[in-house]
């Protein structure tokens, strides 16, 4: 793995991560926004203690567990990755409300052009304050855009304590089990 100096980290503040997505989708996972080592690498979910690679494949979505450097195999699954907001940050807690409103827009109207089956937000927090929804729960949402279907998974950050990597394949599983119907 590349080891990145703090400053070279810092320097990656301004950098846009690419979306992984195509046309008719599965599944588009949506994460909060790219973290230092994600926006350094330009590979999403890059920090080694984020559990969304590890979750992916134990939930069934992928045959083996691939690395952040991999992420366009995703696209052979019917599988895509986008962010709600795009600026990185150190943490998500530095995003701003409006930040959030804004992506939340945002992310609806790249939703609406690319109609994947389904859209998977990965952090409860984050899709609250992106569609301001104060008592959304993790799983299946009541709301949809056009004809996706919306979905909220836990946070796989390694900060999330409250979910261990077989909880939240677990709850993965119930949305590849949903896309898969």
């Amino acid at each position: 793995m590349t080891r990145f100096t703090p400053a070279e980290l810092e320097a990656a503040r301004d950098r846009l991560v690419p979306d992984v997505v195509a046309d008719g989708l599965r599944v588009l996972f949506c994460g909060i926004n790219p973290g230092l080592m994600t926006a350094a690498t330009g590979h999403h979910f890059a920090r080694p203690g984020n559990r969304f690679w590890p979750v992916l494949h134990l939930s069934g979505f992928t045959p083996r567990l691939l690395k952040p450097s991999e992420q366009q195999e995703l696209l052979s699954y019917g599988l895509g990755i986008t962010n709600v907001v795009a600026r990185a940050s150190a943490r998500a807690d530095e995003l701003t409300a409006e930040e959030y409103r804004e992506g939340g827009r945002q992310l609806a109207l790249k939703v609406a052009r690319l109609r994947p089956r389904w859209l998977a937000v990965v952090g409860v927090t984050a899709y609250r304050a992106a569609f301001d929804d104060r008592k959304a729960q993790v799983g299946p949402q009541p709301r949809s855009i056009g004809d996706t279907r919306v979905w909220v998974l836990p946070n796989p950050s390694g900060l999330n304590a409250h979910w261990t990597a077989q909880t939240m394949a677990e709850e993965f599983a119930r949305l590849r089990a949903a896309a898969e119907a």
